[in-house]
């Protein structure tokens, strides 16, 4: 009987977290292709990144999504079914919004569907903390990734290769469809009864922060994730240099490379189920940081593109399981009241800590060259383990409670 209601969980937020990799998959890595395709500048596609700014910024209005709902049809449920429903109507009218008429109403269509894939990941993880038991959490995040991965597969993979085919309008219909058969698991789910509802103001964020061991914990999820985004940030741009095709970049990184990444979420599920948080954070980040020094190795000698395959879905796979300790870690610092709005705040200092980190990355790939930015990326992996050393001693000591599990 656990094990069917566990399954169902699971169903339910993996068909959740594909609803929000679609416009993210398409953001990233099919909108510039598809722009580039129709004649856009390289100036407009690369200010068009700036779209993905309400996912840094969501952690504003999550104390008013946590706070705000109907009780009888559930909390989270009463935000997730109408954002949806609103995205599939979005998606339907970019189907009319094709480059050459205007960017214009394309960007602002973007950018609404940003604001409301970020909004709904607010409630949405709110429900995965109120749904899952902690023993759970584990192999939840690894569904959790995973199934925002194949989102991403779906939109930036597997889209973009029948695009031309399938022409612009019914590229986007996919999407809507897709969105709308993803709500089905929802609708058929019960929400939980949800705790009483944490006040609707920024004094939430405040009394996270007073929270002993808050503060080492933050510095955690800022810097476990950084040298991976400070080296990746110039993979595409290094295999672009080393002469790889646009089609080959984009079955290596946009289909391999998240299928890889999906696997390694899955796996990386098991292994913390089965061998606890803090152990599978540390062997994680060692993988993760071997994975990004072997891209070093494709900037030496000539270009195989079977070696290209392997290590970039090597690279790929750490990152995936690599990120399900985290998330699972970030879940249990959650406080029942408002866990939306907590882990909310916690994912938004990852998203902007990988900005942070990506910025430089091409002032560092110029002055040491890619081998040398890949090891020094490397080596910031390796250094970003550091305050997750000290946080697990601050857990064993008992001066803190936050991410003990």
């Amino acid at each position: 009987m656990r094990r069917a209601e566990t399954a169902s969980k699971l169903l339910l937020l993996g068909s959740l977290y594909l609803a929000q990799g679609l416009p993210d998959g398409f953001f990233r890595q099919a909108l510039p292709v598809m722009l580039r395709a129709q004649g856009v500048s390289l100036e407009h596609i690369g200010l068009a990144s700036l779209l993905a700014l309400p996912w840094g910024l969501k952690f504003l209005w999550a104390p008013v999504v946590d706070a705000i709902g109907s009780p009888r049809f559930g909390r989270r449920r009463s935000w997730i079914v109408p954002l949806q429903l609103t995205a599939v109507a979005v998606f339907l009218l970019l189907s009319q919004a094709e480059p050459q008429r205007g960017l214009t109403p394309l960007l602002v269509g973007v950018l609404l569907i940003t604001a409301l894939a970020a909004t709904q990941d607010i409630a949405t993880d709110g429900l995965a903390v109120a749904l899952l038991r902690p023993e759970e959490r584990g192999l939840g995040n690894g569904v959790q990734v995973a199934g925002y991965r194949l989102g991403m597969i779906v939109s930036g993979g597997v889209l973009i290769i029948f695009h031309e085919q399938i022409g612009w309008a019914n590229t986007f219909y996919a999407l809507a469809a897709a969105g709308a058969l993803s709500l089905v698991p929802v609708l058929c789910t019960r929400e939980p009864a949800a705790p009483p509802q944490a006040p609707a103001s920024l004094r939430v964020f405040r009394e996270l922060l007073r929270q002993p061991g808050m503060t080492s914990w933050l510095l955690v999820i800022a810097t476990y994730k950084f040298g991976e985004a400070f080296g990746v940030a110039m993979l595409r741009p290094m295999l672009i240099d080393r002469g790889l095709e646009l089609a080959d970049l984009g079955w290596i990184t946009g289909t391999a490379g998240f299928i890889a990444s999906l696997v390694g979420a899955l796996l990386g599920g098991a292994l913390v189920s089965a061998f606890g948080r803090h152990r599978m954070l540390l062997v994680c980040g060692v993988v993760q940081a071997l994975a990004v020094v072997s891209y070093a190795s494709l900037a030496l000698g000539p270009l195989d593109l079977g070696r290209v395959y392997l290590v970039c879905s090597f690279e790929h796979f750490s990152s995936g399981l690599a990120t399900v300790p985290l998330f699972t870690m970030m879940m249990d610092a959650t406080r029942p009241h408002a866990a939306g709005t907590d882990y909310t705040a916690q994912a938004c200092v990852v998203v902007l800590a990988t900005i942070v980190a990506s910025t430089p990355s091409g002032y560092s790939a110029h002055a040491l060259g890619y081998p040398g930015h890949f090891a020094l990326a490397a080596g910031l992996c390796l250094l970003g383990m550091v305050p997750a050393l000290t946080h697990r001693a601050r857990v064993r000591r008992g001066a803190t409670q936050i991410a003990s599990l």
